[in-house]
């Protein structure tokens, strides 16, 4: 088995497809700006994050409102240094809600949101390589 991506159900394709590819800086897929369905992918490693059309798939599960409440994703991007990058995203509109500040003695992270509201947590990643104590 393999993890092919993590799906994001949004009703503003378009507002969070400029999220995750100008302001975050994954690459798209096939430049669907519009949707209804992207995949998005970091500059290494092979896991992916997607778009999809909420009202796309409520068709096929019919349970899914157009509407959602409370929170009910994190999705986990590392970097190799989390100022630098909260400084590069924040400069092209990105706002954190948390941070960068540490989590714990061996990672950083910082928090913010999409235009959904699905949470974003950056992470560094600190001591690498060193044995666990």
């Amino acid at each position: 088995m393999e993890l092919a991506q993590v799906r994001l159900l949004v009703t503003d394709f378009a507002a969070c497809y400029r999220f995750y590819a100008d302001v975050l800086g994954l690459k798209p897929q096939s430049g669907a700006v519009e949707g209804p369905y992207e995949k998005f992918s970091p500059h290494a490693g092979s896991a992916g994050i997607a778009l999809q059309d909420r009202s796309m798939m409520a068709e096929v599960l019919r349970e899914l409102g157009e509407t959602v409440t409370g929170h009910r994703s994190l999705v986990v991007l590392r970097v190799d240094d989390l100022d630098a990058y909260c400084a590069e995203i924040t400069s092209r509109g990105a706002t954190l809600v948390h941070g960068p500040a540490p989590m714990t003695d061996r990672m950083r992270v910082a928090h913010l949101k999409d235009p959904e509201g699905n949470l974003v947590e950056l992470q560094e990643w600190l001591l690498l390589g060193a044995p666990l104590e």
